[in-house]
């Protein structure tokens, strides 16, 4: 059964592209038309690569893999964070910080940084410092929460990569591939979507087409983070 459909889409704007001056003909399959000089996707293979993309999300989050959403264009990240946050995966909406799946084990020592300042504050610690060192450490901690505190509890690579824009999140896209971790993007008509292993052919531009292919995404997460807890208790009422 399909998880979205056309209706859906269409009124979230998702099939609205790009002017055709801008378009990349690499797009070329998924484009049904042109109307006053705009693009108009085809939402019917909209349709099914939503399905695609989410059956296979469902499908990492059910295995307790992280998948990491990656959207820092100013009209996505809010809605992404908002959407993303209560499926617990990690996000990245503020900066994309050069290296940050490339130089993993870097991050992951700004992170403990984090880490140790809350302890340092938790256990009286910092009580013990002079003002400007707790001030210092202070905006040392909210410095690395923008960038690093989204993907704190994101103990070793995700499994895969979800982008909203491609062109934007360029650095994102080369790091994810140069590890080849499978990508799935909304990718709109001035896009390549060569590199993409999940093309979801979309509106990257308006909020309502964002939330609504984000939120079925985030959904199809949710269900197979369901699944996977109610076959954990089946396993140990059967243990």
């Amino acid at each position: 059964m399909s998880r979205t459909n056309f209706e859906e889409l269409l009124e979230a704007g998702v099939h609205f592209g790009h002017l055709k001056s801008k378009w990349n003909p690499a797009m070329a399959p998924y484009i049904f038309t042109e109307r006053n000089g705009i693009h108009v996707i085809d939402l019917n293979k909209t349709v099914k690569k939503v399905d695609t993309a989410a059956a296979a999300l469902k499908q990492i989050a059910k295995s307790g893999k992280k998948v990491l959403f990656v959207a820092t264009k100013k009209q996505a990240k809010d809605i992404v964070a908002g959407i993303v946050k209560p499926t617990r995966m990690p996000f990245v909406t503020e900066r994309w910080s050069g290296g940050m799946l490339t130089n993993f084990a870097t991050v992951r020592k700004s992170v403990r940084k984090m880490q140790q300042y809350d302890k340092m504050k938790a256990d009286g610690t910092l009580d013990t410092m002079s003002k400007r060192e707790r001030l210092q450490r202070a905006r040392q901690r909210e410095k690395l929460e923008t960038i690093f505190g989204s993907i704190a509890d994101m103990n070793r690579l995700p499994a895969a990569v979800f982008i909203v824009d491609v062109r934007k999140e360029h650095i994102a896209l080369a790091e994810a591939k140069k590890l080849g971790l499978p990508v799935f993007a909304m990718v709109d008509t001035n896009s390549n979507p060569k590199d993409i292993d999940f093309v979801i052919p979309a509106n990257d531009d308006a909020t309502k087409s964002i939330e609504k292919v984000v939120g079925i995404m985030a959904e199809a997460i949710s269900e197979g983070l369901e699944e996977r807890k109610a076959s954990k208790e089946k396993e140990k009422q059967q243990a």
